[in-house]
This record gives C-alpha cells, sequence and structure tokens, in this order.
C-alpha cells in the first residue's frame, strides 16, 4: 500500500474500510476496502480525520487484512461453524447447533505470540448455542507478510484451534439413596433437580429407584441401570465421609474406574466421577447440587451431554475459577466459575 495526501487521492482505490464514529449515533465504515475515491469523497475523508490516506499496490510478499483475517479463520475453523462476514479485517465464527466448545489452548497463545494478528475466543469447555459467537479473528496493521501468515498456518497444520462437540440426546438413571429417603422420613427434593438440569439438553429419565443405606443394592441398581439402556447414571445422596455414607464404595463396587472422588470446587467437593467398562459415566452427586444453583456439576454435565471424557488432570485444573461466588444475578456460564485453567 502507499500513503498520500487524501485531496491527490481521486481515482484512487482504498485499501482499508474507512470508519466513522459519531458518539450514540453510529460506528461503521463510510467507505469500504475497494471503493474507488471520487471528488466528492474527499470532504467526507477529511472529515473523519483523513489528511492522509493509504491506497492499494499490489504486492505479492503482502497480505491484506481480510485476506489475513480469512487465513486466521480458517485456522479455527470446523465443523458446525460458520463465519461472518468480513468487516474491517475482522471475522467471527458463529456456532450452528448447540454443544461443547473446545478450544486448543497452546495453538492459541502460539498463534497470539507471534504479533501483529490475534484470535480471540469464548472460554472452552463452555456449553455454547446456535447462533452464539465462538471466536473472533484479525491482524493488527493493515497489511502484514504472508511469510508471517504462513508461519501461523503451520501451528495448525495437524488440526483447528476449535472444535464444537454437538450434544446428544441422553438416556439417564438417578439412583437415590439414604435411609432418610427410602423411609419416607424426608421427601426427595434432589431428583426433581436432576431432571430440571437434564431437561436442558433433552435428556429422557428411565431409570429411578430409592434405596436405604446399603452399597450392595446400590452396586446392583448401577448395573441394572445401565442393562436398561442408561447413558448417564447419577446417584444422589451418601456422598459424604461418615462412615454410613455407602455411595462411593457402592460405585467402585461396580467396577467402573474412578475418576476421582472430590473436586476443587465450592460448592461441589463431594464429587464423584466413574465410567463404567461400557464407558457409562457413574456420577455420585453432593448434596451441594440439590441446593445451590451452580456447583461443579453445571462445570461437567455439558462434557458428558456431548461424549467429552474428562479426566483427573482437567477435574484438578478447576481449582482456579472453582470459586462460585453466588451472585445475586447469576449469569453463568458467561462467568469466571470453572474457567481458571
Amino acid at each position: 500500500m502507499k500513503l498520500m495526501k487524501t485531496e491527490d487521492a481521486v481515482g484512487q482505490v482504498l485499501c482499508h474500510d474507512i470508519t466513522q464514529i459519531i458518539k450514540g449515533v453510529t460506528k461503521d465504515a463510510v467507505f469500504r476496502k475497494g471503493h474507488i475515491i471520487t471528488e466528492e469523497d474527499i470532504p467526507v475523508l477529511l472529515s473523519v480525520g483523513k489528511d492522509n490516506i493509504y491506497i492499494w499496490e499490489k504486492d505479492d510478499t503482502m497480505l491484506h487484512e481480510n485476506e489475513a483475517a480469512q487465513i486466521l479463520y480458517d485456522m479455527c475453523k470446523n465443523d458446525h461453524m460458520h463465519p461472518s462476514d468480513v468487516k474491517e479485517g475482522k471475522i467471527e465464527l458463529i456456532a450452528d447447533c448447540d454443544g461443547l466448545l473446545k478450544v486448543d489452548r497452546e495453538k492459541l497463545k502460539k498463534v497470539n505470540s507471534l504479533g501483529e494478528m490475534m484470535i480471540a475466543t469464548r472460554h472452552g469447555d463452555t456449553y455454547v448455542k446456535k447462533g452464539d459467537k465462538l471466536a473472533g479473528t484479525r491482524i493488527i496493521p493493515l497489511v502484514i507478510k504472508k511469510e508471517k501468515m504462513e508461519t501461523a498456518q503451520a501451528v495448525c497444520s495437524d488440526g483447528p484451534i476449535l472444535t464444537l462437540k454437538p450434544f446428544h440426546k441422553k438416556k439417564f438413571a438417578v439412583l437415590t439413596t439414604g435411609n432418610e429417603v427410602y423411609y419416607h422420613r424426608i421427601e426427595d427434593t434432589f431428583t426433581p433437580v436432576i431432571q430440571e438440569k437434564l431437561a436442558e439438553f433433552g435428556a429422557e429419565m428411565i431409570f429411578h429407584e430409592v434405596y436405604d443405606d446399603d452399597a450392595s443394592k446400590i452396586t446392583d441398581g448401577c448395573r441394572r441401570a445401565m442393562e436398561a439402556g442408561a447413558d448417564l447414571v447419577f446417584c444422589t445422596g451418601g456422598m459424604s465421609v461418615d462412615p454410613d455414607d455407602k455411595t462411593p464404595l457402592a460405585i467402585k463396587n461396580t467396577g467402573a474406574r474412578i475418576v476421582s472422588y472430590g473436586a476443587p470446587v465450592l460448592p461441589g467437593a463431594m464429587f464423584l466421577l466413574a465410567y463404567a467398562e461400557n464407558g457409562t459415566p457413574i456420577v455420585g452427586l453432593p448434596g451441594c447440587v440439590m441446593y445451590s444453583k451452580r456447583t461443579i456439576f453445571d462445570l461437567v454435565l455439558p462434557r458428558l451431554i456431548a461424549d467429552d471424557e474428562v479426566t483427573a488432570e482437567e477435574l484438578a485444573g478447576l481449582g482456579e475459577g472453582g470459586l462460585c461466588l453466588n451472585c445475586k444475578v447469576c449469569t453463568f456460564p458467561n462467568c469466571g466459575f470453572g474457567k481458571g485453567r
């Protein structure tokens, strides 16, 4: 590109959008890239502070901001997402379906560390809906060296930065445990909470039984729930370390692989996650899920619905950001809860 006096630019081709900002009225381009400047355009350009203007000169070693933004978009894009129109050198990625957004944080950091370019995303492991913005891309200058963009592309040579895992229709089981519920001393107020949360994902409860504090019965119930076709098994009650709390032992006795008993999240420290031999998640839910608006259950559930296996290392990483502030107006998932990684 070439810089020249605005008054001398009649007939030249703009190499970037010209933005006009009027507080409370508009913030948009008055002229778009590729516009051929006319005599009538000169006063308008001067009114937005453009005493000098960049005009386009083709250079095979350089890329225009729109071309570079397209490359950044291509490095991010994956199935179930589409681009916005390019505007002022920026392209956004939009979700095509409800799902779980995954971000390759290492690749994202490497690209953003190269300088003169940026990719901004939502937090990874976030529940997003169809039409939500996932990320935005652009370069910082008006033009950038083609060689530098090739370096950025190499970072993503083995796969894109973003993945959107669609949610799946699930069938689930709830095993309510505890003598106090089994003998009708108190009402089961836990199961309706689970049903409500799973309903957000279109899941169907196909199995529900109530057990006293007998580990062998709970173990048998977990197995029968899976035989009945449950894709997810939730056990409520009996999750603390009291001697008469049998649920963790019962889940272990199914032969399931215990990922973690305990998690650095409040509310939700006594959370248990296991995977049965057939891959079915078996989850021990602490009592806080029944009465707290947001808990570790809200962090893990979208991943279970999207068939995104959760590891012990990932659960351990929830510590930073794992303290829910119980805000008067809850904005989850658009808040810092569970997003410190």
